[in-house]
């Protein structure tokens, strides 16, 4: 064996009796010896992993929270601006709406100073930061009478129909099935589902379950019911139970009585005794009260 292969085995202390001996009879044997013993004082230091780790975590959390430090307050301007732009986004498209209850009536003043009266059961909505000179739109469910200033054109959406003008006194009555515009100043132009048609003072424009109902010009200056006075010529009775449930707050069974029979006349809106006579009398129909029901029977 030469002496690189022997020196290498001492380093590995693989040496055998044989071979040791062998290796101290080299002649630099004293020097390797001397050197390696010169060696071990220079054995690295014991080396801890998980102190390290966390040496390196530490220093790397205190820089991110160098950069959130700056960060954080940034995202708290953008959050702020966020919901100070969604605030006005919110009330300057929200709606302004109105609406009344069974046997409730209310009147209401539009931003241009334009009125109108909400008989019961009935809802209004616009958006008074749209509202100026020239857009004046207004959303009607139920029945209104509308008195307009003079200004743009002024128009009333309704499932049914919308009803445009400039300047007019005109009644609007939408419920299922019925549609019906009264104009009482002034002139109006009413699109409904399939055509158009123009109305003058006096004109009546009625609709119901579809059909375009023939109407007699009146001179009348204003609707009946702003007076408490439903009134009604040849309309169907149903139409005429649905608005005397919608004045007083009540339920009305008919039974066997034939809703679709035409009726023309008048009921008050303060005396429900009075009232129901008016209906019921002409059609030869008798009625019982049990607490808020109204039962109608033939005679």
């Amino acid at each position: 064996m030469n002496k690189e292969e022997l020196i290498l085995k001492w380093l590995d202390n693989d040496l055998s009796p044989q071979e040791l001996e062998a290796f101290k009879a080299l002649e630099d044997y004293e020097a390797l010896v001397k050197l390696s013993d010169y060696s071990q004082g220079f054995k690295a230091p014991e080396y801890n992993t998980d102190d390290a780790l966390q040496t390196v975590l530490s220093k790397i959390e205190a820089k991110k929270s160098t950069k959130i430090n700056w960060i954080k307050p940034l995202l708290k301007v953008a959050a702020i601006l966020a919901i100070c732009f969604g605030t006005y986004y919110y009330t300057t498209t929200l709606d302004t709406t109105f609406a009344t209850q069974f046997a409730e009536k209310t009147q209401v003043e539009l931003p241009d100073d334009s009125q109108v009266n909400l008989n019961a059961l009935s809802k209004i909505s616009f958006n008074k930061n749209d509202w100026n000179t020239t857009n004046r739109s207004i959303n009607l469910t139920g029945e209104a009478f509308f008195k307009v200033t003079q200004g743009s054109t002024f128009k009333v959406v309704t499932d049914a129909g919308i009803v445009t003008v400039v300047g007019t006194e005109f009644n609007i009555k939408q419920r299922p099935n019925y549609f019906e515009v009264n104009c009482f100043e002034g002139e109006v132009q009413i699109n409904y589902n399939t055509g158009k048609t123009n109305l003058k003072t006096g004109d009546s424009f009625v609709i119901i379950d579809g059909q375009i109902i023939e109407t007699q010009p009146s001179k009348n200056t204003q609707p009946d019911w702003l007076n408490n006075v439903s009134s009604f010529i040849s309309v169907p009775l149903s139409e005429v139970l649905a608005e005397f449930e919608r004045q007083y707050n009540v339920k009305i069974e008919v039974n066997t009585i034939q809703t679709s029979t035409l009726f023309s006349g008048k009921f008050t809106h303060n005396d429900i005794n009075i009232a129901l006579k008016s209906i019921t009398e002409p059609l030869q129909l008798q009625f019982k009260k049990t607490n808020n029901t109204i039962i109608l029977t033939r005679e």
